[in-house]
């Protein structure tokens, strides 16, 4: 594995560090291959980490699909692994959070989008560019942009090829949070240790059914969650037990 992403363990956190930057972070095969191998080992980790935030080194998150490296691939194995690799980090068991800064534009927007959080600086920039460059949506774009943001602000997106900045997408509803530049790293913090704080077993579970019955009519998601609970946490009593001591 080479370096293209790095990662960073610290008190159940996992940072995931997309390092290129000299490119913007442009994503390219190796890199995938490295985000894929971390992910594939952070499905696994359950017991030491409850929460994965992934980032961008240097200017910005990412300015997307490295261009030269998509002339050149191999635009049906290369691109299927690429797309199962943001489908995984999408589905890992932790919730993730995708903190973002500067640009994120197509590729990395997808990518982003596999975050079951967004959390941009204010000069974060997003956009849709399929269309500038005649190419067509394959990690998610059509699928996981509407869902987020609805149906007719998904199709401004992708049919103007716009850029909008972190507190327009806060206002549209493509991130949760927006932070100014100057305290994004200070207030990402926050978030993550008011996360970590709350059961990792109930984020986990909850994250579960939540993928699962996405879709679903009320009536059926409903049933699923009474048949498919994961029950009460390993933690609970202690937890109950500090709060009751604590109101004492």
């Amino acid at each position: 594995m080479s370096d293209l992403v790095l990662r960073h363990d610290s008190d159940g956190l996992a940072t995931l560090v997309l390092n290129r930057p000299e490119k913007l972070n442009a994503m390219n095969s190796q890199m995938f291959k490295d985000l894929r191998t971390h992910v594939d080992q952070l499905a696994y980790q359950v017991d030491t980490i409850g929460l994965v935030v992934l980032r961008g080194a240097g200017k910005c998150f990412s300015a997307g699909h490295d261009l030269s490296d998509l002339v050149v691939s191999d635009n049906t194995v290369a691109t299927n692994f690429e797309a199962e690799t943001i489908e995984c980090l999408a589905n890992l068991p932790q919730p993730v959070i995708s903190a973002v800064h500067g640009h994120c534009y197509t590729g990395a927007l997808e990518l982003a989008l596999a975050g079951d959080l967004i959390f941009a600086s204010e000069s974060a920039s997003f956009a849709d560019t399929h269309a500038k460059w005649s190419v067509t949506p394959i990690w998610g774009m059509s699928q996981r942009l509407p869902r987020r943001i609805g149906l007719s602000r998904a199709r401004e997106m992708m049919f103007t090829g716009r850029s909008y900045k972190g507190l327009d997408a806060l206002a549209m509803g493509l991130v949760n949070f927006c932070a100014a530049d100057d305290t994004f790293d200070d207030e990402l913090e926050i978030l993550v240790r008011e996360m970590l704080s709350l059961s990792w077993h109930t984020h986990r579970a909850n994250k579960r059914l939540l993928l699962e019955t996405d879709g679903m009519p009320l009536g059926g998601g409903l049933e699923h969650e009474i048949k498919h609970t994961a029950g009460v946490g390993p933690d609970m009593r202690n937890r109950i037990a500090a709060f009751t001591n604590k109101k004492r």
